[in-house]
């Protein structure tokens, strides 16, 4: 059966055209030089991502892959402005990360609930002739046409935020851990990969305070290039604050271990070894206190070890009192890498005039000899009346 999880999607989406000018001359019983009278076009739709903390998954749109914004509507005459072409909002999960799929450069991302980012601008709304009026030219027969939309495809990656991440190997305890600590209920089974999609839990911890524990799918050795699980899972370690590795009592080498993770998650993201770490010795109640002192020389210098067991309950509120200092000294999560080819959230993407073989300095986009029949009508009436006037 297909998983309910789905944390990576692709999406085509485009912005909506400007509105164009109207290039309409006033005609009245009473004013025969009503003049040019042509209103401005509307502006076209926006596509904009936002986080919403009601969604757990990107799974809402993996059936919807196509997010068009509206059209600005034309002007119309009596300076009449057209309307602005309807927004789209793009609704995910808090800690989305938004890419171009063409170059896979890094747009934007929305970590906190109502983060709001303009992924693509609508074309402005053409100018009428209204706009164009002057004492040397006082009828102007031009208006400007919308500016046209812009599209893209973006590929969605849902990274999770909690606070804290578990990493080891599969069948190491994760699951057993985070059901013992909080309300959570993964599958929990006596073989290898039982947990095959991160699963989120909220600790309670003392003087009412509280943190997020995260249950990541098993790593394996050679995770970093493609096997096991690979590459699937790795990327929701990258926004977790702090770092609780596990390995079983019963390892061969619990050191080796834990080192192995190390290596796996340094080749996939080196940025992730500044994060704050802690060493869980799991399933504790497989060896008795005289095992456990002969362990401790053996493991790691570099990181906090803590024995537990989640069974028996054993070392659980010291392991929840280091992983609460941990957090209380711990930088913010790791975002995406400072590269100069990327995209950043708060640059907006230009439109190239020169796109545009009727680009003035001036007076902008011209567009003449394309008036609709009810114009084309109203000018040639205001022409015969002139001649009849002369």
């Amino acid at each position: 059966m297909a998983s309910n999880f789905i944390d990576y999607v692709k999406i085509f989406c485009r912005s909506g055209k400007g509105g164009r000018g109207s290039m309409h001359l006033h005609r009245a019983k009473y004013q025969p030089n009503g003049g040019p009278d042509g209103g401005d076009g509307g502006r076209g739709g926006n596509v904009y991502l936002r986080a919403n903390r009601n969604y757990w998954t990107l799974l809402h749109l993996r059936y919807d892959r196509h997010v068009f914004a509206g059209n600005g509507g034309a002007g119309g005459k009596n300076c009449s402005h057209g309307s602005d072409g309807e927004d789209r909002y793009i609704e995910v999960p808090c800690g989305t990360v938004a890419y171009d799929a063409e170059t896979g450069k890094y747009l934007c991302d929305v970590t906190h609930d109502g983060d709001t980012v303009m992924l693509l601008k609508g074309g402005r709304g053409g100018l009428g002739n209204w706009q164009f009026r002057s004492a040397t030219n006082q009828t102007p027969r031009y208006a400007q046409p919308g500016e046209p939309m812009q599209e893209k495809t973006i590929v969605l990656e849902l990274k999770m935020l909690a606070d804290v991440g578990l990493v080891g190997f599969p069948n190491a305890g994760k699951s057993t851990l985070v059901s013992a600590v909080s309300a959570a209920r993964p599958k929990i089974a006596n073989y290898p990969f039982t947990t095959l999609e991160p699963s989120v839990g909220v600790v309670a911890y003392r003087d009412n305070r509280s943190f997020v524990m995260a249950d990541i799918p098993g790593i394996i050795e050679g995770a970093a290039e493609g096997r096991g699980l690979g590459l699937r899972f790795l990327r929701h370690i990258e926004r977790n604050s702090v770092l609780l590795f596990m390995v079983p009592a019963d390892s061969d080498d619990i050191a080796e271990s834990y080192h192995i993770l190390l290596r796996e998650l340094e080749k996939y993201n080196p940025a992730m070894l500044q994060k704050q770490r802690v060493l869980a010795v799991s399933k504790c109640d497989l060896i008795d206190e005289e095992l456990e002192e002969m362990l401790r020389p053996t493991l790691p210098k570099d990181v906090t070890t803590v024995f537990i067991s989640a069974v028996s309950g054993k070392g659980i509120d010291g392991l929840k009192d280091v992983l609460w200092e941990s957090l209380n000294v711990s930088d913010a999560p790791i975002e995406e890498e400072n590269n100069e080819d990327f995209i950043h959230r708060d640059r907006e993407v230009s439109l190239l005039l020169s796109d545009f073989a009727d680009w003035d300095e001036e007076e902008g986009f011209l567009q003449e000899g394309e008036e609709s029949e009810e114009e084309e009508e109203d000018l040639e009436e205001f022409d015969l009346e002139m001649l009849e006037e002369e």
